[in-house]
């Protein structure tokens, strides 16, 4: 993902003007969800092209009919009424092609962001490998408090998180407005990584360190392009990860359901 508000998705892929997504179970091939996507704009990065897609339609199959319109008009009554901040206003349609997109389970990771008169850490899963062109994304909301800082910085480190954590992970969502006052508040124990010397999480299965390369304001969110100077396998466990609700209701008439912390 790219940005939410547009929803707009970012391919080291040309699919051409108009692609078509599709979301597949793994483990009996049934495809569970599409995205229709026309090429808005593509940029360069150290001289290789991304494209970015607006979703111009979506659907699911998680849920048979008329439980699936229902619970679609369900949603959106909520969403309009509600108009919840975390989703940045966007239209209900919008915010239904979003779920679709976390049919492919989306993991939490933990950024620290560390400077002489600034640090922070807070969660993000709006993350993810650009396969072709070796680039690693990050899509942040432009209002958090450390994107000035990352732009300037041009380096972060992910920490990837053993789901029993995920009550300590939403806390720190408050640091999405207000930067970290000193390492030592943290209710966690932290370790540094191993070049920046950033702290990171000492339980995390996984520590990155990655390099910024280009960053640019994509309607809600900026788009960070990085790439990854080091990768610590440090832990095995399972990580936490967000999907769709439809999805694991699928998963669960099937006893298959993702296991809920």
């Amino acid at each position: 993902m790219a940005s939410l508000k547009p929803l707009l998705i970012a391919t080291s892929v040309d699919a051409g003007h108009h692609a078509v997504l599709e979301y597949c179970d793994s483990v009996t091939g049934t495809t569970l969800g599409v995205l229709r996507l026309v090429r808005a704009t593509f940029i360069a990065v150290e001289g290789t092209p991304l494209f970015l897609y607006r979703i111009a339609a979506g659907q699911h199959r998680c849920l048979h009919w008329p439980r699936r319109a229902w619970n679609a008009w369900l949603q959106n009554r909520l969403m309009l009424k509600s108009r919840a901040p975390h989703h940045l206003a966007m239209e209900p349609a919008a915010v239904q092609q979003l779920m679709i997109a976390y049919l492919c389970p989306r993991p939490v990771v933990l950024v620290s962001v560390g400077a002489p008169d600034h640090q922070n850490i807070f969660p993000m899963d709006l993350i993810g490998p650009l396969g072709r062109s070796g680039l690693f994304s990050l899509a942040l909301r432009s209002t958090n408090v450390s994107q000035p800082v990352m732009r300037d910085v041009r380096r972060v480190v992910l920490s990837s998180v053993p789901a029993a954590m995920k009550s300590v992970v939403y806390k720190l969502s408050e640091h999405h407005k207000q930067a970290l006052m000193d390492w030592s508040a943290l209710s966690l124990p932290v370790r540094l990584s191993q070049q920046f010397g950033i702290p990171a999480v000492a339980e995390a299965l996984r520590i990155q360190e990655l390099r910024i390369v280009q960053s640019q304001e994509i309607g809600s969110h900026t788009f960070f392009l990085c790439r990854i100077v080091s990768d610590e396998n440090l832990a095995t466990g399972t990580q936490l990860h967000h999907t769709a609700g439809f999805y694991q209701a699928y998963r669960r008439r099937r006893n298959r359901a993702f296991a809920e912390v």
